[in-house]
């Protein structure tokens, strides 16, 4: 038997209870895992909340990330006693997922433990710090460096931001914190900002089709009008990676950034990463994001939490990263 944070649906609703489970009603998969902690994430939120249709088959244990230790596997990858992370593959959607003690998976979804990072740092990370390192990667791959200007970070103070605020800035960036709570300015500076732009800077439709070069890059969880702004203030051959919806799905632009000044935009896919490019971001998570900041914006949360915290989330009122015990 073991805990599990269990949806199940009654006439249209999703409801969430603390249940124990027996280990035959795990899913299919070549692997095991003892999970030690899981993360709350913005899909989670929705999963929680039942939205956006993500997941079609109940009962059903969300949790897009875990962390833990192999318990069973027949996979050649992995062994008892190996220290593994997961994130993406649609776990916590169309198959159960870590908000549980147990969780059974494809072993072609996991990636070993970094030794720099614990259990608990790594699911501090999570999907939100796995996907701002890519966008960081997909940014260099594209040319923006430290000596290119300032990248700006919308959304700075959610968990992708706190990562990529933190992580660009450990690197050398000057980095623009783009934030509508006055209250985590001083947060965002103390990750490294050296500038702050309020929201509603970037929040009304553009005007015209280019504006100032403000920006060398972009990290921008926030889509919508944001994006279509932010558009018209990159630099020439400048990039921005979008991780994000936050403020909506559409985009209303003019292709005109992308003709004159050579603009990317770049789209990040975490679900669906390929292994060698997830093992190199957890690698560089390991080394590039100062630890000690990461702690710093990580608060600590138990499965019975969830249902309370999941509309905080959806609302914007967390501040960083919080990690699930799922054995406390």
């Amino acid at each position: 038997m073991f805990k599990a944070l269990l949806l199940e649906e009654s006439d249209g609703k999703v409801a969430a209870s603390l249940q124990d489970l027996d280990e035959s009603r795990l899913p299919e998969g070549d692997v095991t895992v003892a999970v030690e902690y899981s993360t709350l994430n913005y899909k989670d939120g929705m999963v929680l909340n039942g939205l956006g249709r993500l997941v079609r088959s109940y009962p059903h244990v969300p949790g897009i990330d875990f962390a833990g230790t192999v318990a069973e596997s027949s996979h050649p990858g992995f062994a008892p006693g190996d220290k593994v992370v997961l994130t993406g593959w649609r776990v916590g959607e169309a198959h159960w997922g870590g908000y549980a003690q147990k969780a059974r998976v494809k072993g072609d979804w996991l990636v070993a433990l970094p030794e720099a990072l614990s259990t608990k740092r790594a699911m501090a990370i999570g999907t939100a710090g796995f996907t701002a390192m890519l966008a960081v990667m997909a940014l260099e791959a594209h040319g923006v460096s430290p000596d290119k200007g300032e990248v700006l970070v919308t959304g700075a103070a959610g968990g992708v931001g706190s990562v990529a605020v933190a992580t660009l800035a450990n690197l050398g960036y000057r980095v623009a914190a783009s934030t509508g709570r006055t209250e985590t300015h001083d947060y965002l500076r103390a990750l490294g900002a050296t500038t702050i732009v309020e929201r509603a800077e970037l929040s009304e439709a553009p005007t015209r089709p280019l504006d100032k070069e403000r920006w060398a890059g972009c990290i921008d969880s926030v889509g919508g009008t944001t994006l279509a702004r932010v558009l018209t203030q990159i630099a020439h051959r400048g990039s921005v990676a979008s991780v994000g919806l936050a403020g909506g799905n559409t985009l209303e632009t003019t292709v005109i950034p992308f003709l004159l000044r050579g603009v990317n935009l770049l789209g990040i896919d975490s679900v669906m990463s390929p292994p060698d490019e997830r093992n190199t971001a957890w690698q560089r998570l390991g080394r590039d994001l100062p630890l000690d900041k990461l702690d710093g914006f990580t608060s600590e949360a138990t499965l019975g939490d969830l249902p309370g915290l999941a509309g905080d989330i959806l609302k914007g009122r967390v501040r960083g990263r919080i990690v699930v015990d799922v054995n406390g």
